[in-house]
């Protein structure tokens, strides 16, 4: 329903008029890829792995009881037991794949483009000989498994879910990196491979192109992007993460959408068209919920207003289309240096707003998006987003930048680029000086002028905490317009029901500390998050581990401080003073435990206390 209601809004939106298929741009799609999880199998949806049993196959059921429901239903099962028997156990895996963040998923979404070229050429009356050879010459999908060829050797079963995928895809194309030894002395020669089906289930080579030696010096998944760049073949190439998916009835409109490259808006080329996303993970638990809302608000109407009257929307890894003549002759789209490049899709932007490009952002078309879903995922996922803003603001892309931008844009850039994360570090940073600042006049009776007491003004101080709620306003509205005024309504209470502002303000220290650890010694680094289901619960002793130097510290000075205050304090008011720094203290140290599974249940309550005590007394 959310779908065809997009569709049939978008189709009175402002979109360019489509070509013939002989006369329509041709694009690729490019997708980098390691080692993640390609279709699931039967070990790992059946493994029940925490205290309430929960396998990712139950978990999903529950999660999606219609689709199974029809699924038994389309495959003429009585019995659920049977779905493992030889006859449906790929169907299953499949079944399961595709709700899951996998690469499966990413590749059945993106083959729509081929299916949905296929109906408007059948739809032009061309003939199955013509539509066959147009379909190579308009589209192609380029998956890059850096390690395909060392799976293959170590016949690791994610290979033979890629060759199946090839068998069932005859137009998707592998790259991967080969390396072959020499001699005895270990010298290595490296190859760039191109693979696809041959048609009678096997795979053959279609490309080996020598290279000058290990092409993977840099961070990883941009060397994976840029050996992988000569296979694309067509006038476009469309970026798209493994985490990414794609929508039939959205694939009719990628022709109109190319010819937004056709269009000239003012004295600049486009050579970035930008997509819009919908996060298909925000129905797994609240946190994945923040995290769609918080996408939400960014992906639409960040990029829409940073677009347009801003004019400084970058790239941001997003499901972006490129120009690749525009891109390949000036530098390439990944940026690929250790450590300064860790997020490499922002350095597309930068390259392109220096050497004269401009990027537009159009809202018919969307994109599905998986995001994290556990806390220490999202931790990670935050760490890195910070650590490379830190690096990003040492790095001479973004002095050259602001040496060529003009003031109103140069504000611009920074407010909706590094600037929200040197606001963070600002924010963390004024509210441990005021705990401080308070506790110190308080100790020392300093709380008056002269003979008068100050007079706190603790309830001007709850009012502009409540105008801080002005903000959720654009989100209401986006939300209001896009699903209703009372399910818009609905959600805004549930997240603060459910403690999503300890979240927010939680993740806000997050960046802060990320931030200011870079800038200041350095240490960036690529953090696989895992794109999995969070069930299990994670034990207090771990938790305790991994926010204590960043979160747990903090929230006990600050808490320790403000008790300080209080005792010596004659000022009066402590509740209306101290009201926001008690929440701030509270969200550092509550949310990990408050945001973990099963934190509540008396047994897993006992276990985790026992594993505590054990590792504080060695």
């Amino acid at each position: 329903r959310r779908r065809l209601t997009f569709f049939v809004n978008s189709l009175f939106m402002d979109m360019p008029n489509a070509p013939s298929i002989h006369d329509m741009f041709s694009w690729n799609v490019l997708t980098p890829y390691y080692k993640e999880s390609v279709t699931l199998n039967k070990a790992e949806l059946e493994t029940r792995s925490d205290a309430l049993g929960v396998s990712t196959m139950l978990y999903l059921q529950t999660l999606f009881k219609a689709d199974w429901a029809n699924f038994l239903e389309r495959m003429g099962l009585q019995d659920e037991e049977k779905v493992w028997s030889k006859k449906y156990v790929d169907e299953t895996r499949q079944w399961a794949s595709i709700r899951a963040q996998t690469l499966n998923r990413t590749v059945s979404g993106m083959m729509y483009f081929e299916k949905a070229l296929r109906l408007l050429a059948n739809l032009e009356r061309l003939d199955d000989d013509t539509t066959n050879d147009l379909m190579g010459e308009k589209f192609g999908y380029i998956v890059s498994c850096q390690v395909y060829g060392q799976m293959k050797k170590d016949q690791d079963s994610k290979a033979e879910d890629i060759d199946k995928l090839m068998h069932r895809y005859p137009h998707l194309r592998i790259a991967y990196i080969d390396s072959v030894r020499l001699n005895r002395s270990g010298d290595m020669a490296f190859y760039s491979c191109l693979v696809k089906s041959d048609g009678n289930g096997k795979i053959q080579e279609i490309y080996r192109v020598r290279l000058p030696g290990n092409p993977v010096l840099g961070e990883g998944k941009p060397e994976n992007q840029n050996h992988a760049m000569i296979f694309t073949r067509g006038e476009f190439v469309q970026t798209i993460d493994m985490n990414q998916e794609g929508y039939f009835e959205e694939a009719l409109k990628m022709r109109n959408a190319l010819q937004e490259f056709a269009k000239r808006d003012g004295p600049m080329p486009t050579t970035i068209l930008g997509l819009r996303e919908h996060i298909f993970t925000g129905s797994v638990s609240s946190l994945a919920n923040y995290m769609a809302l918080q996408e939400t608000s960014f992906v639409t109407l960040g990029q829409r207003v940073l677009t347009k009257p801003l004019c400084i929307r970058l790239h941001y890894g997003h499901p972006d289309v490129f120009d690749k003549l525009f891109f390949i002759t000036r530098g390439g789209i990944s940026k690929s240096s250790k450590g300064i490049n860790l997020s490499e899709d922002i350095f597309a932007g930068y390259n392109n707003a220096i050497r004269g490009g401009q990027v537009t952002f159009k809202e018919y078309i969307q994109v599905g998006k998986g995001r994290d879903v556990g806390m220490s995922q999202i931790y990670q996922f935050e760490a890195k987003l910070s650590q490379g803003a830190g690096e990003q603001s040492l790095s001479r892309d973004v002095y050259r930048l602001c040496h060529r931008l003009d003031f109103s844009r140069l504000l611009s850039y920074y407010f909706g680029g590094i600037g929200h994360y040197f606001s963070n570090v600002l924010t963390v940073l004024t509210v441990y000086v005021v705990v401080y600042l308070m506790a110190i006049l308080a100790l020392y009776d300093l709380e008056k002028i002269g003979d008068r007491l100050i007079t706190p003004m603790g309830t001007i101080q709850m009012l502009l905490g409540g105008l801080g709620l002005l903000q959720t306003i654009p989100l209401f509205s986006t939300l209001g317009v896009e699903r209703g005024w009372w399910a818009s309504f609905r959600e805004l209470v549930q997240v603060f029901v459910t403690g999503g502002p300890l979240h927010f303000m939680f993740h806000i220290q997050t960046k802060a500390n990320y931030m200011t650890q870079t800038i200041l010694v350095g240490g960036a680094k690529y953090r696989p998050t895992g794109r999995g289901f969070v069930t299990q619960h994670t034990p207090m002793d771990e938790q305790y581990r991994f926010f204590a130097s960043s979160h747990l510290y903090l929230g006990v000075e600050m808490g320790a401080g403000l008790i300080i205050m209080g005792i010596y304090s004659d000022a009066g008011q402590y509740f209306g003073r101290t009201w926001s720094l008690w929440l701030a203290s509270l969200s550092f140290l509550a949310s990990p435990f408050w945001f973990n599974p099963l934190t509540f249940e008396w047994n897993v309550v006992t276990a985790d206390y026992a594993k505590f005590i054990s590792w504080m007394t060695g």
